[in-house]
């Protein structure tokens, strides 16, 4: 091969290797520029299943058939709380009068009762229930102990219903304040104190007194220093008083609900007033009756009595 054409392969070949690498740098500006196009928000040639931020980059994110839309996690359900021994029904009393009730899931704060529970009625003894917790909270407030003589009132006042001990506390309390008080720290809607200021005719509805006994369970009425002695004491009603709703449990229920009844003869007025209240385990229950003063106050503590069988049952059909 001579010099001439020894030089033109010389030419040629730097001519490939030349064309090799504008070869070679064009395909990786190809391929940078395509990089970039689908990085660029919008571009028709992004990745879908790029990461976003707070995503792991393994997840899957959109699909391109819902774009946007995000998985939902399913709900965990809330625990369903165990059967209570009473339910709302009902109810029917064959018995001349008038007469409400209602009863109350302290669990959740839901009130059922009959059609007229908002109507009130005159307590009788059933308010003395909250004159002993009003008179042991304020004490507690001061910084006060009762003496032995103030606790024994409050004691023979709910155990007995002793109607001196009541009067005493009563005055203790400020009188018609202390009914106040009791419409304002149990959050009642449809009750008052009475127009001559008397303890036994404060205005009450089985409505607010359900909510009554849910204000002395939970400690507001009371305070917690001295509710579970008030309920003891509830528990342990006995004699003319131990009537009514917690009598339609077993023997062995029913020194577990706490009560206070009220009842009284009107002589004013000719009706007899009989009124129960009464603190389960997860429950208030208020039944208030009023009806000819002839007939006697056990014919209101029955009625009582067959409201809260009534609820019992239909506990046993839910």
């Amino acid at each position: 091969m001579g010099a001439e054409e020894r030089a033109a392969e010389r030419r040629a070949r730097s001519n490939r290797s030349t064309l090799l690498r504008l070869t070679l740098i064009a395909g990786v500006l190809l391929a940078l520029v395509l990089v970039g196009l689908r990085l660029m928000p919008g571009s028709p040639f992004a990745s879908t299943a790029a990461a976003k931020w707070g995503e792991p980059s393994g997840s899957a994110g959109p699909t391109a058939t819902t774009p946007g839309k995000r998985s939902t996690p399913t709900p965990t359900p809330s625990p369903e709380l165990p059967p209570l021994p009473v339910a709302p029904t009902n109810v029917k009393i064959d018995k001349d009068g008038w007469w409400n009730w209602a009863l109350m899931d302290t669990r959740t704060g839901k009130i059922s009762g009959s059609a007229n529970m908002d109507e009130t009625n005159p307590t009788a003894s059933m308010i003395k229930a909250w004159i002993g917790a009003d008179f042991l909270r304020r004490a507690s407030e001061q910084g006060d102990t009762p003496s032995d003589t103030r606790m024994n009132q409050v004691s023979i006042m709910i155990r007995d219903s002793d109607n001196n001990a009541a009067q005493t506390l009563y005055e203790l309390n400020g009188g018609t304040a202390s009914i106040k008080r009791l419409i304002s720290i149990c959050d009642l809607t449809d009750s008052s104190p009475a127009a001559d200021g008397g303890w036994s005719r404060t205005a009450l509805s089985a409505r607010d007194t359900a909510r009554m006994g849910a204000c002395i369970e939970d400690g507001r009425a009371a305070g917690p220093k001295w509710t579970k002695w008030l309920l003891d004491e509830m528990r342990a009603v006995r004699g003319v008083g131990n009537f009514g709703i917690r009598k339609a449990f077993p023997a062995a229920e029913q020194k577990t609900i706490a009560v206070k009844n009220g009842w009284v003869d009107r002589q004013r007025e000719q009706k007899y007033t009989v009124n129960c209240l009464a603190i389960g385990d997860g429950w208030t229950m208020a039944v208030e009756t009023r009806y000819a003063i002839n007939l006697g106050y056990t014919y209101g503590a029955k009625i009582c009595e067959d409201v809260a069988r009534q609820l019992r049952a239909a506990s046993d059909t839910t």
